[in-house]
């Protein structure tokens, strides 16, 4: 995820202040899985449960990015899309579709780790983490594919 995550940066990176921030979202919501999975850079020799303090980080993330996925991009985007008189197309919604169509699954995790307490055993933690994973690298995948599309509409500066 962080290698695509690296390309998609250096491919849309720059084009707008909306993309922009759109993805030092996504940054940093993968820097936190990682360390919550333990994964490279932050890999620990004997991996052990997360602390409740880095689940409730990565939750958090987690819920903020989703959040301003659904409100805060699409209100920029839409406001941008007003600004120039730009209407999504049926492609444009099909993919804003999909995406919200991940967001229940993902919002289940920190709703069932929600109540963590450390002393509690988490027997299914390691496959809940990998299902989020899948979700959030299909979230993503989606994600770019919206970007590539609406990357050109949100590179006119509005009112242009």
């Amino acid at each position: 995820m962080l290698s695509k995550f690296e390309q998609v940066q250096k491919q849309w990176g720059g084009t707008s202040d909306v993309i922009d921030h759109w993805l030092m979202s996504r940054q940093q919501l993968l820097i936190d899985y990682c360390k919550l999975a333990g994964l490279p850079p932050f890999e620990k020799n004997n991996r052990q449960l997360p602390t409740l303090s880095q689940l409730q980080l990565f939750s958090q993330e987690l819920v903020d990015y989703i959040s301003e996925g659904h409100f805060k991009i699409y209100d920029m985007v839409m406001a941008r899309w007003n600004a120039i008189g730009y209407s999504p197309t049926e492609d444009i919604s099909t993919l804003y579709h999909r995406i919200t169509q991940t967001t229940d699954p993902l919002l289940n995790f920190t709703e069932k780790y929600d109540e963590f307490d450390e002393a509690d055993e988490m027997p299914d933690f390691d496959q809940d983490l990998s299902e989020v994973g899948e979700l959030m690298e299909l979230r993503f995948a989606l994600e770019d594919s919206l970007i590539e599309l609406i990357s050109e509409s949100l590179a006119c500066p509005p009112g242009a």
